[in-house]
């Protein structure tokens, strides 16, 4: 694990890396906002990206996806995954904003929870880029970052993994950090053939070493 100066490093470094890193879904409000990252669920910003545009031009309000045929959403956000379901809870969400919120989100993460398709993960990003509070949402890119340069754990849960950040980074970081983590792990230590060779945190990262010695040895 990385003491507390290794993980001031590491932060800075990627800071340096990504210091404009932002949330890539394009909205305009709290309420785009919410939709997109329901959409984005097992699917990447950019596909939910090219779907956004024509969806928020039709559907403006709570209002406007209840005011048609469940099929009708269905087919406009077919090519993304886990469509079917993913419009129901948007019709879903839509009629509780509307009985429950007077057709606002919530800037309250325990009502936001409660929203169907709105996980914590969900939750945290709604909080933090509509809302300016400080949360840090853990997704894939940002698990997997965290246990690979060990300020986290393996065997940590997801929720294990924000508690544990949330602990060892300064509240008023906790946003810029989730956006920067993610930056990372989406175009430097990916999933897939992370960039080990020119990763200027290699030496911090006992995974990467671990990935060099391999290929060293494979040579």
């Amino acid at each position: 694990m990385l003491t507390k100066k290794q993980i001031r490093e590491v932060l800075d470094e990627i800071g340096n890396m990504f210091p404009e890193a932002h949330c890539e879904l394009h909205h305009t409000n709290p309420f785009e906002l919410t939709i997109a990252v329901l959409l984005s669920a097992q699917c990447t910003d950019a596909l939910v990206n090219k779907v956004t545009p024509g969806l928020f031009d039709k559907y403006k309000c709570p209002e406007d996806y209840l005011a048609v045929p469940l099929e009708e959403l269905q087919e406009d956000i077919r090519s993304i995954g886990l469509f079917r379901n993913k419009a129901k809870n948007i019709r879903k969400l839509s009629q509780i904003l509307i009985h429950e919120h007077g057709g606002v989100v919530p800037q309250n993460r325990d009502e936001l929870v409660k929203l169907p398709g709105v996980g914590r993960k969900t939750a945290n990003v709604i909080v933090s880029v509509a809302f300016g509070e400080p949360a840090i949402a853990v997704d894939t890119h940002v698990e997997r970052v965290s246990k690979r340069l060990g300020i986290c754990k393996w065997k940590d849960s997801v929720l294990e993994v924000e508690k544990t950040l949330m602990r060892k980074i300064a509240k008023e970081e906790w946003s810029e950090t989730h956006h920067r983590l993610i930056f990372f792990g989406r175009y430097h230590c990916k999933s897939q053939n992370p960039r080990c060779t020119t990763c200027p945190l290699l030496y911090l990262c006992r995974e990467g070493q671990k990935r060099m010695k391999k290929v060293k040895e494979n040579v």
